[in-house]
């Protein structure tokens, strides 16, 4: 019996697993050396040549096509209207108080509650610029 080839093959076996629990497109292409080098084994390659397969195979697949493949993979961000908020100007139209939890800003034609990114208290008719959106709130900063 050939006891690198079973090596190599439970090998891939657990390299398939890893990556099917992980989907990071890394254990994956471990496997592919697994298999150059069970392939290797069972042709009656010596050892080091099956390990000079393995990780040849693996260092070039994993170099040149995880890249490629993440790219189309990556789920496609979809780009909605409050992700042009974050950097906008605006005027505050209330107060803003966060001990109160009470503020609202006018960015273009939409009002806002508000809150300050600092802390500290804005009067109204103050310009502002949006920081971050967190639900239906924006946080500012006064500008000067």
């Amino acid at each position: 019996m050939n006891w690198a080839a079973v090596v190599w093959l439970i090998l891939m076996v657990v390299f398939l697993i890893a990556e099917a629990s992980t989907v990071s497109l890394v254990s994956l292409w471990f496997a592919f050396g697994a298999l150059g080098a069970l392939i290797a084994s069972l042709l009656g390659a010596q050892l080091w040549i099956q390990i000079l397969i393995f990780l040849t195979v693996s260092s070039v697949l994993l170099a040149l096509l995880r890249p490629l493949l993440r790219k189309f993979i990556k789920p496609k961000v979809v780009t909605t209207n409050v992700d042009s908020v974050p950097g906008s100007t605006g005027y505050v139209t209330e107060d803003i108080d966060n001990l109160n939890a009470k503020g609202q800003v006018k960015l273009g034609s939409m009002y806002w509650s508000a809150r300050s990114t600092t802390g500290n208290t804005i009067p109204a008719g103050t310009q502002v610029t949006v920081d971050k959106v967190e639900g239906v709130k924006v946080f500012v900063t006064a500008d000067n």
